[in-house]
């Protein structure tokens, strides 16, 4: 299997952990967004949508992190990273998609240089919109996290899951803009439980190859 991802992408960070929680061996084909690769035609004929990470399987190419993150569970199910029963599921969903469908695309890096190209937005603008955007989504998954009573280790229950796989992308980049985040004790409680674990913290974009090069 072949990644195409950049080491700072949420996606393929999520993507990253979730193959190392299986065991799974890939390689990596660098995407750099900030050189413009995934603009270029010969990207855009592996994922239409010019964004990563996109999973090439023998030359079947998954896109969008998530379905590729389900996919892997089905195929390859231990260990499981979504609970075996459907209100389990649905609430694992739901922390997955506060983060990666409410939080995440709000700051990806098209929006911020859509705010800084197009509407002419001063760094300060942007990183307050990130912030602002970040505290909304975490405010509310405090509170569900705190109310959950299967919430333990870590999102859910006391191993893994796609909610956690989510949550320590979303908290790495809220640490690189400076975001408050002593006042989400949960999160930050469970982010370094996850953190601590070989899987994540491999993962990690300070850890990948080009890291180094292109910080």
């Amino acid at each position: 299997m072949k990644i195409y991802g950049y080491f700072r992408s949420s996606a393929a960070f999520r993507l990253r952990i979730a193959m190392n929680l299986k065991g799974l061996s890939y390689d990596h084909n660098l995407i750099n967004l900030q050189a413009g690769d995934h603009l270029s035609d010969s990207f855009r004929l592996i994922n239409p949508q010019g964004r990563v990470p996109a999973l090439d399987i023998e030359g079947d190419i998954l896109t969008q992190s998530l379905a590729i993150i389900e996919y892997l569970d089905e195929v390859y199910p231990a260990p499981a990273l979504l609970p075996h029963d459907a209100l389990g599921k649905a609430k694992v969903r739901g922390v997955a998609g506060l983060i990666a469908c409410d939080i995440h695309p709000l700051n990806n890096l098209a929006v911020l240089n859509y705010l800084r190209d197009q509407l002419e937005a001063d760094e300060e603008a942007r990183i307050a919109w990130y912030r602002h955007w970040v505290k909304e989504g975490f405010d509310g998954l405090e509170k569900i996290l705190s109310a959950n009573v299967e919430t333990g280790k870590f999102c859910f229950g006391d191993s893994p899951t796609v909610a956690d796989i989510c949550l320590v992308p979303q908290v790495v980049n809220a640490q690189r803009f400076n975001c408050d985040l002593d006042c989400y004790p949960r999160i930050s409680r469970i982010f370094e439980e996850c953190i601590g674990l070989k899987e994540f913290s491999d993962a990690h974009p300070s850890n990948q190859p080009e890291a180094a090069q292109l910080a």
